[in-house]
């Protein structure tokens, strides 16, 4: 998986060990992050495209994040779509959840989906939510969502 930042520089560690140089890094300055990771994605003709984000929120001063992109020309129906999102998401959070329970940082995983079913994406809903918090993972959806519906939006786009 390669990873980079807003600024398009290429993360060439891991992306494990780049979080935890991150999170290292932050907590020197005395910096209490919170992360949050989302995915989203958008179907441009034959492809659908999918961008994940690791989202730092530095308390009191802004954040930054980690992106990833992903190309498939796979088809899905909307509701396998916001669930693939939903599982990139916490593929992600799974690998990273020991650095953030040894750094005692919060973690939630966000998902582009809306609460409101008069949305053709609410249809997943339940099927999201039961998948992150049986996990063990903090859930978040529309409109609190916003590492993956704003932050992810913007890279997809």
């Amino acid at each position: 998986m390669r990873w980079r930042k807003f600024n398009g520089e290429l993360i060439n560690l891991p992306i494990k060990k780049a979080v935890e140089e991150a999170i290292i890094q932050e907590t020197e300055k005395r910096v209490k992050l919170k992360v949050c990771i989302g995915t989203d994605s958008q179907v441009k003709g034959e492809d659908t495209e999918f961008a994940t984000v690791i989202v730092f929120l530095r308390e009191h001063n802004g954040g930054f994040m980690y992106i990833h992109n992903e190309k498939t020309k796979t088809k899905y129906h909307i509701k396998e779509r916001m669930l693939v999102e939903v599982a990139k998401s916490i593929e992600v959070a799974y690998e990273l959840c020991d650095l953030f329970i040894e750094h005692h940082i919060e973690m939630e995983v966000h998902a582009d989906i809306n609460t409101n079913p008069q949305f053709k994406s609410n249809d997943a809903l339940r099927e999201a939510m039961g998948y992150i918090l049986g996990m063990g993972f903090a859930f978040k959806a529309k409109p609190e969502a916003f590492a993956s519906s704003c932050c992810a939006d913007k890279i997809c786009n």
